[in-house]
């Protein structure tokens, strides 16, 4: 597994349907290390705070693999590394990764949190109005990182697995939950459950099972 790009960018307005929208989207290939702190990295911003950055979503991976896809869905598109607005672009690595995987890339250590899940800005990356929902159902999301420990990062670093997390809930499962036609309660229950996921997201799965069971009850 390895590191191939590292990705950064600052907060740009842009216009879309006739409004200013600030965006951290568009993010271009750096060269030489770069400093991975708390919540993002040296060079690196995000725009809206609601839905991005903070701990638990300090830094984005997106799997190269998933380019071969999206060249094929978008031919007229330039894809360079980072056009996901990820921060790292990785090899070896997607989403049957689990929640609270613990990995190191160079010097920096990290931790899986959760699935991207799409919004508007994809759709004013690419200028497609249906990109989020073209995203979710590709089930090629990417994945939000934890930092654990700061360090630098660069393009050619490997990515070692140190520790598996004890959830059993991969990256894969949660993405199911949202762009999957059917709950599954079994998956919900673990969801519940797992303390390497984000309280938000837990206390969302425990609502879910609440109203499964008031459906059939």
């Amino acid at each position: 597994m390895q590191l191939i790009s590292v990705n950064v960018g600052l907060p740009r307005e842009v216009t879309w349907k006739d409004k200013r929208v600030l965006t951290g989207i568009f993010k271009e290939p750096v060269p030489g290390p770069v400093l991975v702190r708390a919540t993002n990295l040296d060079g690196d911003r995000q725009a809206d705070l609601s839905v991005h950055g903070g701990p638990w979503k300090a830094v984005y991976a997106y799997p190269s693999e998933h380019y071969a896809y999206w060249r094929d869905e978008l031919p007229e598109t330039d894809l360079s590394w980072g056009a996901f607005g990820e921060n790292l672009t990785t090899v070896g690595l997607d989403e049957s990764v689990r929640i609270g995987d613990v990995l190191d890339i160079g010097r920096a250590r990290f931790a899986v949190t959760e699935p991207r899940l799409p919004c508007v800005k994809l759709a004013i990356r690419f200028i497609l109005p249906d990109m989020p929902k073209r995203f979710l159902a590709s089930r090629r999301t990417g994945f939000y990182l934890r930092v654990l420990r700061e360090g630098e990062v660069a393009a050619g670093d490997s990515i070692e697995l140190v520790e598996r997390g004890t959830d059993d809930l991969t990256v894969a499962d949660i993405v199911e939950f949202f762009a999957g036609e059917r709950d599954d309660p079994e998956l919900l229950q673990r969801a519940a459950a797992a303390e390497a996921l984000r309280p938000t997201w837990r206390g969302r799965f425990a609502d879910r099972l609440r109203a499964i069971g008031s459906t059939e009850a």
